[in-house]
Formats: structure tokens, C-alpha cells, sequence
């Protein structure tokens, strides 16, 4: 008999892979809805004329220096910007359905699942009430308007999952406070 007749006639020594080892996907339970809601999709609030005067006054100064500065592009850009500024506070957000599953948290049809979320908290913007979830990858953050009277099932529902913990503001977020500080109308 030849070394390569042996090598087949003897039986390997790696053990069959026993169930629920490491590498081995979990069996996935159905997904079972927590708590669900009905709001718009972010938050509205419609800005008054000492509002618009500000913002065009800053955007024309503004755009002059870069005129002269830089030349027409800049220009353009700051115009888009206060474009999509107007359009943003005139045209009301629709209404989406959010839910909380055994999966993750549902925004309208997509799905964000809990091992890529970090932790929640509630915040306010203009007059409505917030759940910001911090997540992995960009924009790291989710904010979800919700109900305020339903605050407390959400509350005892997110924390099975996640922990509540506000993060602390950023230098882009505590830039973006300090001007909207300064604009009259915010």
C-alpha cells in the first residue's frame, strides 16, 4: 500500500463543528414591533420676516467679500444655500411611520439594527420633541420626532438595547448653537 492509499483510507481528525459555535450564524427570531408612531419627518417651524432679513443681508455681505475674493462660484454656492434654507422652513415635512422592533429602530421602510447604533437621548428643536440615536457611520446621528406623551414607552423600550447617554456637543455643534443664537427668529 502507497502513502497516498494511507493518507485516504485514514479518517480526519477535525471533530464535526458542534452547534452554536463561533462562525455559526444565529437563528433569527421574527421580527416583533415594540412601539410605533406616526410624525413628520423633521422638525418645522416656519421663520418670520426679521428672520429672512438677516439671513439675505449676511448671505449678500458675504457673497460680495467672496466675489471679489474668489469670483462667481462662491457666489452661487451661498445662493443654493439660503435657496434650500427657504425651501426647508415653507415646505412642511410629510408625516413617516418610526418604529422600534426586536431588530432595531424603522424609519419609514429602512431598518437601522441595534449593532450599529451606540446610545440614544431626547433633545427639542424648535417645538418638537426629539429621540437623537448616535450611530456608527455618516451622519452618525439619527433624530426622530416623536410624541411627547409617548416619551416613557419609548424610553423603556430603547433602554432593553441601547444606553441613554447624551453626548457631549462637538465643536461643529457648539458652533452651529452659537450661531443660531445670534439669528433673530430661531
Amino acid at each position: 500500500m502507497s502513502a497516498q492509499d494511507e493518507r485516504k483510507s485514514e479518517k480526519s481528525t477535525f471533530k464535526e463543528k458542534p452547534e452554536g459555535s463561533v462562525g455559526e450564524k444565529p437563528r433569527h427570531e421574527p421580527e416583533k414591533e415594540l412601539l410605533s408612531w406616526s410624525a413628520p419627518a423633521r422638525p418645522f417651524k416656519r421663520m418670520n420676516r426679521e428672520f429672512w432679513v438677516t439671513i439675505i443681508a449676511m448671505a449678500a455681505i458675504v457673497g460680495l467679500i467672496l466675489f471679489f475674493a474668489e469670483g462667481f462660484m462662491p457666489v452661487i454656492l451661498i445662493v443654493s444655500i439660503v435657496f434650500l434654507v427657504y425651501v426647508m422652513t415653507t415646505v412642511e415635512p410629510e408625516n413617516i411611520g418610526y418604529s422600534v422592533t426586536n431588530r432595531g429602530i424603522k424609519i419609514g421602510e429602512k431598518t437601522f439594527e441595534w449593532e450599529g447604533l451606540i446610545r440614544f437621548w431626547f433633545g427639542k428643536r424648535f417645538d418638537s420633541q426629539l429621540l437623537i440615536v448616535q450611530k456608527y457611520g455618516i451622519p452618525d446621528r439619527l433624530e426622530l420626532v416623536i410624541n411627547p406623551d409617548e416619551k416613557e414607552n419609548l424610553k423603556t423600550s430603547l433602554l432593553k438595547y441601547l444606553p441613554e447617554e447624551k453626548a457631549t456637543p462637538s465643536s461643529l455643534d457648539k458652533a452651529a448653537s452659537w450661531f443660531s443664537k445670534k439669528i433673530p427668529g430661531i
